[in-house]
């Protein structure tokens, strides 16, 4: 997909794009969904995921010129707040990168996604 599109194009183009190419590998992939982030069992708040892949994989998508440590954490607090085991952090810069995050915790009884997710 980025051998394609290269760099310079706002992340909402490489989601939509990426979006296409794994549902065209058979993945079932939703956009722009709604997490639960809890606190022991209570619910504390919500995040967005750029994209969801078979309700367990969460990838968020960065398409500035550099990555900061702070991109990762965003993503490891979200799997730690939520149910959600397994992060991808995508850079869309001069330079493709890509960071796996695996939840520091066990994994949670509570639901990953709230019900009014989109697409």
């Amino acid at each position: 997909m980025y051998n394609t599109l290269g760099h310079g194009f706002l992340e909402s183009v490489y989601s939509r794009a990426l979006y296409i190419e794994l549902r065209r590998r058979g993945f079932r992939v939703r956009r722009e969904v709604t997490v639960t982030a809890f606190y022991e069992q209570y619910t504390i708040g919500h995040f967005r995921v750029d994209l969801l892949v078979e309700g367990r994989l969460a990838l968020e998508l960065k398409a500035g010129r550099v990555t900061v440590p702070e991109d990762r954490q965003q993503l490891q607090n979200w799997l730690r707040a939520s149910s959600l085991l397994l992060g991808l952090l995508f850079h869309f810069g001069t330079r493709p990168t890509f960071y796996r995050l695996i939840s520091e915790k066990k994994p949670s009884r509570h639901p990953a996604v709230s019900a009014g997710s989109a697409s």
